[in-house]
């Protein structure tokens, strides 16, 4: 018996690294297609999509190690009912319960993780990615100008277009220029511009070599003006100071402050572990593969079984979050009943089961 437990547990290994890699593959693809198309858009400054994709992958992490344990245990036992294991496994006068110590044994330590994560580490990436943004956010307006790219700035009172960057020394090529002010429209382009810092501190941006053109929108009179060199003031955006979202608050101040935004993100935090656990357990009777029948009916309901657990799930964070219901009920409710669940489901399998040994 040790030896097949060491067997088994080698093969949940060997299948959960595989799936893990598939689905942390998947996810930081996805993350990091996303990042860079508000990059290229100019939302968001290139330099920050490794560090927001790496506060992202933390945050998922809990999520995708919860599928992984889910996944992994069932295709293993899939496996074995497809290879006719199991049916040597029962004729031996063991029972289904009889996995439940191995998959413990392997999901234990992974459910132990994902608390660890989805209650400290996750939070504390999420507050990492909320400061970033807000740092980012606050940067000056030529700082957030990309080649290429139409820039509004921060009081929509002017938009900045830069063609080309001219290497490292700060200089920009063919810079387009456009503010409304007192009700009229001015127009500059130069060839070129470079960022100078005053004796006060002001920070402006010389163009040379250009043109502006002012006038009211609709007038067919507009003043025409060379330059060979014009300074326009950069706005200096304060550090914005909004209320912390729940997410990236730590577990600590969720539980010092018991606003119903903030019990809702508690129940998910706790309900993360709890449905990793319970998932696990589900893979047995779930995984039940009749040989001789399709294979695939059985990974059907299991996806659905998950879908609907995690929808329940999020149903409850909702509910708290609006007041619908307490979180000293939901925080349980669902597990609770998933475990109802996974009861019967043992107890209609061991029945089968025991049915069949007695016709043989």
């Amino acid at each position: 018996m040790a030896i097949f437990q060491r067997s088994l547990l080698r093969e949940f290994g060997n299948l959960a690294v595989a799936v893990f890699a598939t689905l942390f593959a998947i996810t930081l693809t996805t993350q990091l297609i996303r990042f860079l198309g508000q990059a290229a858009s100019g939302k968001l400054l290139p330099e920050a999509v490794l560090a927001l994709l790496g506060f992202s992958a933390l945050n998922y992490l809990p999520v995708l190690l919860s599928l992984t344990l889910f996944i992994a245990v069932l295709m293993t036992i899939s496996r074995s009912y497809r290879d006719s294991e199991m049916v040597i496994w029962f004729s031996t006068g063991l029972p289904l319960t009889a996995w439940v110590r191995p998959v413990l044994t392997f999901a234990v330590p992974l459910v132990l993780v994902i608390a660890l994560l989805s209650l400290f580490l996750a939070p504390w990436a999420n507050s990492q990615s909320e400061e970033y943004r807000r740092q980012l956010n606050s940067r000056d307006e030529l700082s957030r100008v990309a080649p290429g790219v139409f820039r509004e700035s921060a009081n929509a009172d002017r938009v900045f277009f830069v063609e080309a960057a001219a290497g490292d020394s700060g200089k920009v090529k063919n810079v387009f220029v456009t503010s409304m002010q007192h009700g009229r429209l001015a127009v500059m382009v130069s060839r070129n511009g470079a960022e100078k810092t005053a004796a006060n501190g002001d920070r402006f941006i010389v163009l040379t070599d250009g043109r502006r053109y002012e006038g009211k929108p609709g007038d067919v009179e507009y003043r025409v003006m060379q330059f060979k060199r014009y300074a326009v003031r950069i706005e200096t955006r304060e550090a914005t100071v909004g209320q912390i979202p729940a997410r990236a608050l730590s577990t600590q101040a969720l539980l010092e402050d018991p606003r119903q935004g903030n019990l809702a993100e508690l129940l998910w935090r706790i309900g993360l572990p709890l449905s990793a656990l319970n998932l696990t357990l589900l893979a047995i009777p779930l995984a039940f593969v009749n040989p001789r029948a399709g294979r695939s009916a059985n990974l059907v309901f299991a996806l659905l079984t998950y879908m609907v657990y995690s929808n329940l799930i999020s149903v409850s964070q909702a509910w708290v979050s609006q007041g619908r219901l307490s979180f000293h009920i939901g925080w349980w409710a669902v597990h609770f009943g998933m475990l109802l669940l996974l009861i019967a489901l043992f107890y209609r399998r061991m029945s089968i089961n025991s049915i069949f040994r007695r016709w043989r």
